[in-house]
């Protein structure tokens, strides 16, 4: 049985209609007589949505048992849609975790299953589920989505179908009820389906979509064979020489691409085997960097003929434009060619267009002519043997028009002149057929006794001889210093690599597929595949690859490049000639480099907070031992003291033992408050609601645990709305201040100051204390960190590090600074809100803040 296909319907926001489209689909299928059944729908109340699944087959779900008191759950039951066996089962939210206790951790391991039983399946995902886009659906909406989906498991799917809903119209849905219940509608609106929320979302869902677009256009046209590019897309090729012109030709490329939206910049240096192009590693290391500031990518690939190879790449990266640089030749330089600008424009074709981009550097000259140093190649060895064969031919006829000959000896040195330039340009075997043809011709029109091929006098004999023989040797000089010059052209391009490579290392670059993918294009490889394997018997398994359908076994590449006894790199596409086989092997140890360096850092991180949790373990076991002890030691002596039989309590003396346990028990709720706080804030759990608000609505509630008159509180009525989460806020001036009135000069109030900075609200906590220098100012803000001589049951020392973490969550910062004339000063720095102060009113629709923290689930929530 084959693996089954996976639909996805991807929705730009909650509340788009995926789940609705999913069961439409539904419908027209089991319409048609498919066997089509829902496996696991949540309609989230909808009516709408809910009347869908009216006439659909409904799966049992398995129910998951909680403690007593808790009502039992229910999830997808894998096993009874295996044994049911349909031709399509219908499985909503693919990103959703399941409930502790069920088959799979996550859903879109329960379809994984249902794929592999060969059951189609119909799913839904939104787009802020992704697992790549979570830091940026958090810096967009403020919410931290915590049920991601892989997005090698989407991509993989057989269709992808773009849900999408303009801002405007989901707005109207939601109000008109379709989405979330009346009592979320004010929360929903003012914060998570803010427009520019939903703008910025469905933004990246159609940027998703079009990067999968482009992947299938690419595999269709690879399957196809394709070679022409489809301008579905603008990319736009730079070509680079390594001079210093390529630094304007890569800022043009960029303002051309910042015309077209989803426009990508692809810089490609080509190494010729020739050995003229002298580029500096330094000026291609400097635009290297410039291309990636642009958003653009560097590509280094090597190229006999560059115009062919430059062309080849940007067909293959399926480009409509080229850039180029106007030729840095000197005017008599072109006697050698047009060059590359004009060949590339001549030969590009319709589907691209060439750009000839002037510059600082035209006309100055690139070095050597062509000439000196090139391979020899067809044009040269046919004009060698044109020169060589025919040359002598036409010498011979000119020199019998002539009356009165120049003599022998100069006939000698002019056939000698033709033998040393069919050398130069053809190499060795056009010079010996010239020179063979010249002795021939010599002694037969030329030598007496002429028509004969014999030869009278002897010193003539001697001057054809010696003829010949300087033929021959100047022929094998300049084709022995053709075929040096190649090699030292090789050897050059493979330096280049090497030392791209070793830069590669110095740098630090540890991804394993930009390394891979750098090798499919120097070797002009179609799929690249690092392969390893426990053991001789073991199989290969794949470390990393690039390209479509890499080789399973190193037995199945083209190419393959053994590294150890149990890895190997894997390239198909063609075969390699054995002079490149060394600058594969290095590619291929640093392959095994990489991938080592990959894990090893993996370890360390690992070994890193192993070593962070043992730590905080450490510290945590010494504030349990003596931190949360001693309140609980005091109330268990005023308790015991309580119910004595033995003393008689005056009233006075029970009200106080009753004190102290109050106290104990509030000393206690403190800390381990503290502690909870901190271990969110290290398993990043904590997740700030943002909204707008005035400071003087939090700042006065978070001083209720302080003494009355020992604070100071100035907030101008202009001052702007800031943004933040109004309990971390809450928490944190709280925090600050208590830590200020207790460590504070005794008898001085503590300073509380809010002023406008720009587009920033700052909040200064300032006590006349002893202060601190300047090198403990961060270490206070470590956990278990207490400063100087505090007392032992002063706290845990976690305060100032909660106050921090979320000071951060919510965007803002925390920093100490000294007081003029002595004492601490904390800086709570937050975001002010552009336009909203208090002048132009409050925001109608903002909720007190025990509303708004009951809404907190509601986006991960409505993911239909």
């Amino acid at each position: 049985m084959g693996r089954g296909t996976l639909r996805i319907y991807l929705g730009a926001a909650p509340g788009v209609g995926k789940t609705y489209a999913m069961l439409s689909e539904a419908h027209r299928r089991v319409e048609r007589g498919t066997d089509c059944v829902v496996a696991f729908v949540n309609h989230h109340r909808r009516p709408r949505t809910e009347a869908l699944l009216h006439g659909l087959e409904q799966v049992r779900r398995c129910e998951i048992t909680h403690p007593p008191a808790h009502p039992a759950e229910t999830e997808m039951d894998v096993d009874a849609v295996l044994e049911r066996a349909p031709a399509v089962a219908l499985v909503d939210e693919l990103a959703h975790t399941n409930l502790p206790g069920a088959r799979n951790a996550k859903r879109w391991q329960d379809v994984e299953e249902l794929l592999k039983a060969g059951i189609d399946v119909i799913s839904t995902v939104n787009i802020q589920h992704l697992e790549s886009l979570g830091d940026v659906v958090e810096s967009i909406t403020g919410v931290r989505q915590e049920e991601t989906v892989p997005d090698e498991v989407v991509r993989r799917a057989d269709q992808i179908e773009l849900v999408d809903m303009s801002p405007q119209a989901l707005r109207r849905r939601l109000a008109h009820g379709n989405i979330c219940r009346p009592d979320e509608l004010d929360a929903a609106l003012s914060h998570y389906f803010r427009p520019g929320n939903l703008t910025a979302l469905r933004e990246l869902a159609l940027l998703w979509t079009a990067d999968r677009v482009d992947e299938y256009l690419r595999q269709y046209r690879g399957e196809h064979g394709i070679r022409t590019p489809w301008q579905a897309r603008e990319r736009i090729v730079v070509g680079l020489t390594g001079g210093p012109e390529g630094r304007t030709l890569i800022r043009r490329a960029s303002r051309m691409a910042a015309k077209g939206s989803g426009s990508e910049i692809l810089a490609v240096y080509i190494a010729r085997s020739d050995g003229l192009t002298s580029a500096s590693p330094k000026e291609l290391a400097v635009q290297r960097t410039l291309v990636e500031d642009v958003g653009g990518t560097f590509h280094h690939v090597i190229g006999d003929d560059i115009p062919a190879a430059l062309l080849e790449f940007a067909r293959g990266v399926d480009a409509t434009q080229i850039v180029l640089g106007s030729s840095r030749r000197k005017t008599w330089q072109y006697v050698y060619g047009p060059g590359v600008g004009a060949t590339v424009a001549r030969e590009s074709g319709p589907d691209l267009d060439v750009h000839i981009v002037t510059h600082g550097e035209v006309a100055k000259g690139r070095g050597l002519p062509i000439a000196r140093g090139a391979r020899l190649g067809r044009a040269r060895i046919v004009s060698g043997w044109l020169i060589g064969v025919v040359g002598p031919v036409l010498l011979s006829l000119l020199l019998l028009s002539l009356e009165n000959g120049p003599g022998l000896a100069n006939d000698v040195l002019l056939f000698l002149f033709l033998t040393v330039a069919a050398a130069l340009l053809g190499g060795l075997r056009p010079a010996l057929a010239s020179a063979a043809v010249g002795v021939m011709l010599l002694n037969y029109w030329f030598t007496p006794p002429t028509h004969t091929l014999t030869v009278q006098d002897p010193e003539n004999f001697v001057a054809i001889v010696i003829f010949f023989g300087v033929a021959v040797a100047v022929s094998s000089v300049v084709d022995l210093a053709a075929r040096r010059t190649h090699q030292a052209a090789r050897l050059r391009a493979e330096s280049e690599i090497l030392s791209f490579l070793a830069g590669s290392v110095l740098r630090g670059e540890t991804a394993l597929d930009a390394l891979l993918e750098r090798v499919r294009e120097t070797f002009a490889m179609e799929s690249v595949a690092l392969l390893e394997r426990a053991s001789d018997v073991d199989p290969w398994t794949c470390a990393g690859f690039v390209g479509p359908a890499p080789v399973a076994r190193p037995e199945d590449a083209d190419v393959d490049m053994p590294v150890g006894d149990n890895m190997a790199l894997a390239l198909s596409g063609r075969v390699l000639p054995a002079e490149d086989r060394r600058v594969l092997g290095a590619f291929a140890a640093q392959a095994a480099v990489v991938l080592d360096r990959q894990r090893l850092v993996w370890e360390a991180e690992q070994a890193r907070r192993l070593a962070e949790g043992n730590r905080i373990r450490t510290a945590l076991l010494a504030a349990v031992s003596h931190d949360l002890r001693t309140p609980l030691a005091g109330i268990k002596a005023a308790v015991t003291s309580l119910r004595s039989d033995d003393v008689a309590w005056s009233p006075q003396d029970e009200a106080e033992l009753l004190a102290g346990i109050e106290d104990g028990a509030d000393r206690l709720d403190h800390l381990v408050g503290n502690l909870l706080d901190m271990s969110r804030l290290q398993t990043g759990t904590v997740t700030p609601l943002i909204r707008e608000i005035d400071l003087d609505e939090v700042v006065p509630m978070a001083l209720g645990g302080v003494p009355e008159g020992s604070v100071e509180l100035d907030i101008p009525e202009t001052l702007p709305m800031v943004a933040v989460d109004p309990g971390l806020l809450e928490r944190v001036v709280a925090n600050i201040v208590e830590n200020a009135v207790k460590y504070g000069s005794a008898g001085e109030p503590v300073a509380v100051a809010a002023s406008a900075l720009g587009e920033r609200v700052q909040l200064r906590v300032v006590d006349r204390g002893r202060g601190v220098p300047d090198e403990a100012k961060e270490r206070i803000f470590e956990p278990f960190q207490r400063y100087g001589d505090a007392p032992r049951g002063a706290g845990v020392g976690l305060g100032l590090p909660v106050s921090r973490g979320f000071a951060e969550a919510m965007g803002g910062t925390l920093d100490a600074e000294d007081t003029p004339g002595g004492g601490l000063t904390m800086v709570l720095t937050l975001t002010a809100v552009p336009g909203r102060d208090r002048d132009r009113g409050r925001d109608p629709a903002a909720l007190p803040a025990e509303a708004h923290l009951m809404t907190a689930s509601f986006p991960a929530e409505a993911t239909s």
